[in-house]
């Protein structure tokens, strides 16, 4: 069976080496190009996933593709930067401070290389699994000074931008003015999988599949099933873009930075996979042809993550559920604090981890003690996922210097880079993160002004 799994693995990746060949020779220049963003996903993640999914020989799909670099994510007045820096950096080919999207330190917008593509005419889109306002989809498609400031701003100038294709969630930035311009500007307006799935009505598609994020992958057994994976999003959106004039799509895996924060392994290990489905789904998708560039990076690296030899990989893979849904499903007294014997019982329920009352005790002290300087209506669950992980022991940062970070436990490790297709040999070596959209504005012949 394992002489079987090699030598198909070996046969693609053969196909692949033929194949990118004739698309990646010297001078052949891109018309669309597909920008994947694993958000936190760094080599730790990648190591995590691969074990877990493939086993320790197996591989991802990404790391198949046949040119490769190592990014560094410094931001302009930070070693470790934030999403919202990196993005910039991503979309912009310039540092700007952390928490700023798509302006310079001194408050100068600069365009994105959405916007170039824009310009020429070209087909445009963005999607995420977090909010499409969020720091990295907003990178692409609006200026502000500060991420958190009002989405909402965000949403107003996505739509003025007027991408053809966004999905993802965020519905709660886009009220009902704001779904109405939509409807004006020609935007189809989908809010579950199935609606997008057969919806083939009009120019422009605007998917909001949840109010804020989309679900955990490991928590979509208990929802209603009406969010859609990564890959069915971008096959969707390669579907809706594709063009003789080109066009240029950004996908990001936002959920693996999310699962890191809180050292959640299990989700750490099936965001990356999500994410590896859509690189490959991507791939596929541009196999049989020699237009299209695909790059797939990640913004920064969270919590440094690491597969440490002791790491219970048997327990990991008996998860049932994110700390995220443990403690939704966890009620509180009324003192605020969560009722101790709920969590023990939930605790068992879905991690399999037993813990006697006065063991539940501490925890939920610890839970409700739990510091944090960014998206503190998470640190509870952050806490959770740092007390399982300690118990499977993962290699992390600690809950102490992820509570100390302004970035939530973002590390300045750098993150590694795959590349595929028309100009995927300029791709390699060492390479600082604003150098990505730079290579891809050249290959296009398109301007920074």
């Amino acid at each position: 069976m394992k002489k079987l799994k090699f030598l198909s693995t070996l046969c693609f990746s053969l196909f692949l080496l033929i194949n990118t060949s004739s698309v990646t020779a010297e001078g052949n220049k891109p018309t669309n190009m597909i920008y994947m963003i694993g958000d936190g996903m760094g080599v730790g993640q990648l190591e995590i996933a691969r074990e877990l999914e493939k086993g320790k020989e197996g591989q991802l799909f990404l790391t198949s593709l046949p040119f490769s670099a190592l990014v560094q994510t410094y931001s302009a007045n930070r070693v470790v930067t934030d999403s919202a820096a990196a993005g910039t950096a991503l979309a912009t080919g310039n540092k700007t401070n952390n928490e700023m999207i798509g302006v310079t330190p001194d408050g100068k917008e600069v365009k994105s290389i959405l916007d170039l593509f824009k310009e020429q005419e070209k087909k445009t889109g963005i999607i995420s699994t977090n909010a499409i306002t969020d720091a990295t989809p907003a990178a692409f498609t609006a200026s502000v000074l500060n991420r958190w400031a009002d989405q909402t701003d965000i949403a107003q100038q996505q739509l003025t931008l007027s991408p053809d294709v966004m999905l993802g969630g965020g519905d709660v930035f886009y009220g009902p003015a704001l779904l109405e311009k939509a409807k004006e500007l020609g935007y189809t307006i989908v809010r579950n999988r199935h609606d997008l799935l057969s919806n083939q009505e009009g120019d422009k598609l605007l998917g909001l599949f949840a109010p804020y994020h989309l679900s955990f992958k490991i928590d979509r057994k208990y929802t209603d099933g009406n969010e859609p994976s990564l890959s069915e999003m971008t096959k969707t959106a390669l579907q809706r873009l594709d063009n003789a004039n080109g066009f240029f799509l950004m996908v990001e895996g936002a959920r693996i930075d999310h699962a890191a924060h809180s050292a959640d392994i299990a989700s750490v290990w099936r965001e990356t996979v999500e994410f590896d489905e859509a690189v490959k789904t991507a791939v596929e998708w541009a196999q049989n042809r020699s237009d299209t560039l695909i790059v797939v990076v990640a913004d920064h690296e969270t919590m440094g993550i690491s597969a440490t030899e002791p790491l219970k990989r048997k327990m990991i893979k008996k998860m049932q559920a994110s700390p995220e849904y443990v403690l939704s499903q966890t009620k509180k007294g009324e003192d605020g604090n969560f009722i101790t014997s709920h969590l023990v019982d939930n605790l068992f329920k879905y991690t399999g981890i037993v813990l006697t009352a006065e063991e539940g005790e501490q925890l939920n002290v610890r839970l409700m003690n739990a510091r944090g300087k960014v998206y503190k209506k998470n640190k509870a669950a952050w806490e959770l996922g740092s007390f399982i992980s300690e118990r499977y022991n993962t290699g992390i940062v600690n809950q102490y210097i992820r509570g100390m970070s302004s970035a939530g436990g973002h590390t300045a490790n750098p993150v590694p880079l795959f590349a595929y297709g028309a100009g995927a040999e300029h791709f390699h070596g060492m390479l600082d993160n604003t150098d990505i959209p730079k290579k891809m504005a050249e290959l296009m012949d398109y301007h920074w002004n």
